[in-house]
């Protein structure tokens, strides 16, 4: 079927192995939206993506008529068009603050998790990018002790940003201290086995963790 032929329902495709599609995947599990995931191979993705979307990335939503690409926007969409359970706050001042968090792990934590997947490149590259990832997560790891979740009394979008990030360490080779990361340890105990959070995991994910 093409991709282009209209859906009577939501439709998303998605990387399998991506931590980007799979915050998209948490999303719309924590909101119980019913959807069709097309798991599509990011080195063979089908000619008619890039009709429907300029970048011809993943993951692409549709929405009958609507085409969304990159996941925040995506994920923003979603919390908005399906607004209970909220994963943005209500106030102003709070949703910028998350917005900005999350506009961090992008730049710390995204970026360089995505060198480590692609796993190709000089080892020196590798080995720098591992090195400071896994400083950054410690570094900030003392925060995951103040409030149940990230920065927040609530499960937000920024949990769905941060838990994927983390269920990848161990597929990229870093393992952190227990002894100095106890919060962020119990932190990712609870991510990883909340609901939503094993209802949006693909093969593929659970496979990084054997």
């Amino acid at each position: 079927m093409s991709l282009v032929t209209k859906r009577s329902s939501m439709a998303l495709f998605s990387d399998a192995r991506d931590h980007y599609s799979h915050r998209v995947r948490m999303v719309l599990a924590e909101k119980g939206v019913t959807v069709d995931i097309i798991d599509v191979d990011p080195n063979r993705k089908p000619e008619d993506l890039a009709e429907i979307n300029p970048y011809n990335s993943l993951p692409t939503l549709l929405d009958r008529d609507l085409v969304l690409y990159e996941a925040n926007v995506i994920m923003e969409y979603l919390d908005e068009r399906f607004p209970h359970p909220p994963l943005l706050p209500v106030y102003p001042v709070q949703r910028a603050l998350s917005r900005l968090w999350i506009t961090r792990v992008e730049r710390e934590w995204s970026s360089r998790l995505d060198v480590l997947m692609v796993g190709k490149g000089r080892e020196t590259v590798l080995s720098k990018a591992r090195k400071e990832l896994r400083e950054s997560i410690i570094s900030i790891s003392p925060i995951f002790a103040e409030k149940p979740f990230f920065m927040n009394e609530e499960f937000s979008l920024v949990d769905c940003c941060v838990a994927p990030i983390l269920w990848r360490l161990s597929a990229v080779d870093i393992v952190l201290p227990e002894r100095s990361t106890k919060a962020l340890h119990k932190y990712m105990k609870v991510m990883f086995e909340r609901e939503a959070f094993r209802a949006s995991l693909t093969e593929a994910e659970l496979e990084m963790q054997d």
